[in-house]
């Protein structure tokens, strides 16, 4: 009965810390097929990572792609929303694996047929 009126009562405003920590939830577990990352200067996508998955760990979100962390961040702090797709997620926070600096990556999911 709880759960009905978890998923009837979701948190609406994209920028409160319940709606991270839900999305965070939400995409945990998932496998990726690849990242990308846009450079703002160039507007050019560049592929940073194959085959990964995303996993919350304590208080930290972490994208794993070809054997590496290629981007982590609090869950508190990050900024994400799905494709209109639904092939995949735009992700948004400051990255602690480069000190901090804000970056934005794409993620595209791997699917399995069930």
């Amino acid at each position: 009965m709880i759960k009905f009126f978890k998923k009837l009562f979701k948190p609406k405003n994209e920028n409160s810390v319940a709606f991270r920590v839900e999305m965070a939830k939400h995409l945990s577990g998932r496998a990726i097929k690849y990242c990308s990352e846009r450079d703002p200067e160039t507007s050019v996508d560049t592929v940073i990572g194959h085959a990964g998955s995303m996993s919350i760990k304590d208080d930290e979100f972490i994208v794993l792609s070809s054997s590496d962390i290629v981007f982590r961040c609090k869950v508190t702090e990050l900024r994400a929303w799905e494709l209109m797709s639904k092939d995949g997620a735009m992700l948004s926070a400051p990255d602690l694996t480069h000190d901090g600096q804000e970056r934005t990556i794409m993620v595209y999911y791997t699917y399995y047929i069930k």
